[in-house]
């Protein structure tokens, strides 16, 4: 027998509720992905003064504060496809704004791949410039200090400062070394290590391509998926921003002017404050060639460059005052010298892991896109 008016009246009334409480759900579950970046980021902007004994430090731009924001970044995306890709009616993604933005954001992960490598390379450059650190440790631990242990630490300082003052715009061309012959192929091999790409590929270029066409959500957007979307964007192009602003990376500049965000999110407001942060930091350095903003790597350079001078001058034997000076320079290099040991081989893993998650995450979008293409396709007759 067919419904009566008032049983279709009921039957529609019942549909609409379970369709509100839906969207509800939705909706709450959009909004918690942004309250849970935001305190990712606040985390971030606010790292903890002291760390628990035995841990590394979480200051910006520190490994620990890069693996931190790896991981938070992981977390993110986890989330982000929970809430946007998984379990999705497939028209969603057939809607405007959504049919642009979905390609888009795919376009930005497959840039993300090539960053991803870039940094794989640069954390081996780091590597290297911690063994040729420790080796210099190694020598000037030495008691008493004779003039073969300066000679040594001094030749490898010397190829790692040299290595650390390369020119962004040289990177990818060889060395004009002043050092030894083979000083000159350690280096020429650090940097073999560092930039496998083409003369012509540019991390900051890259970085641009990625955040050009990053426009802010309009309001009365007809879905409720174009924020999370814009919002994983927006993380994703700063991650790889920050670790290229870090890390030895090829061709970098002008990188500080790539990065536009809107402030109207509450998520914005932090990464917008590291962003600021980072920024300031490298224009203070982009002038000087400094082969990244990692702090590790400043230290170093720094330590070498007092160190290199104390054995230009080192006389034996070493008086007792300058030898304490000495021993305490030497005593903080070999510190940074463990974390970055044990940080860089974990950092390894994580971008790794990144470069993992976003192939996976890609399939599984291209996968839901394939299934609109399907529905939309007309079928022959």
């Amino acid at each position: 027998m067919p419904p009566t008016d008032n049983q279709g009246s009921f039957l529609n009334r019942i549909s609409i509720r379970r369709n509100q409480v839906v969207y509800e759900h939705e909706v709450e579950d959009l909004e918690q992905f942004q309250k849970h970046v935001a305190d990712r980021l606040s985390e971030l902007f606010h790292p903890p003064e002291d760390s628990t004994a035995g841990e590394p430090q979480e200051s910006l731009l520190s490994i620990a504060w890069f693996r931190k924001l790896l991981d938070a970044f992981l977390c993110c995306e986890a989330e982000f496809k929970a809430v946007v890709i998984m379990g999705r009616d497939a028209n969603n993604f057939s809607k405007s704004p959504l049919d642009r933005l979905i390609p888009e954001h795919l376009d930005r992960t497959m840039k993300a791949l090539d960053i991803c490598n870039a940094i794989t390379h640069g954390i081996g450059l780091l590597q290297h410039w911690q063994k040729l650190a420790q080796i210099a440790v190694d020598s000037l631990r030495q008691k008493p200090i004779g003039e073969g242990h300066v000679m040594r630490a001094k030749k490898a300082l010397n190829t790692l400062l040299s290595s650390i003052a390369i020119d962004d715009k040289e990177n990818h061309h060889h060395t004009k070394s002043t050092t030894s012959s083979k000083d000159h192929t350690t280096i020429g091999n650090l940097k073999s290590l560092s930039y496998p790409f083409a003369k012509s590929w540019s991390a900051s270029k890259q970085i641009q391509a990625m955040s050009s066409n990053l426009a802010t959500p309009r309001g009365g957007e007809p879905t409720g998926l174009v924020v999370p979307v814009y919002l994983m964007s927006s993380v994703l192009v700063f991650v790889m921003w920050a670790m290229v602003a870090a890390i030895p990376c090829q061709e970098r500049a002008g990188l500080a002017a790539h990065l536009q965000l809107s402030k109207q999110f509450p998520w914005a407001q932090p990464m917008i404050g590291l962003q600021e942060k980072i920024g300031e930091q490298w224009k203070k350095k982009e002038k000087k060639g400094r082969s990244g903003l990692l702090e590790e790597t400043q230290r170093l350079e720094k330590l070498g460059s007092n160190l290199v001078e104390f054995a230009e001058g080192f006389k034996f034997p070493v008086e007792a005052e300058k030898a304490e000076e000495v021993a305490a320079m030497v005593e903080d290099m070999g510190e940074i010298c463990r974390r970055m040991e044990d940080g860089l081989e974990a950092l390894h893993m994580q971008v790794r892991e990144l470069f993992n998650r976003i192939v996976r995450s890609r399939a599984e979008t291209l996968d839901v896109l394939d299934q609109v293409n399907k529905m939309t396709t007309p079928v022959p007759y």
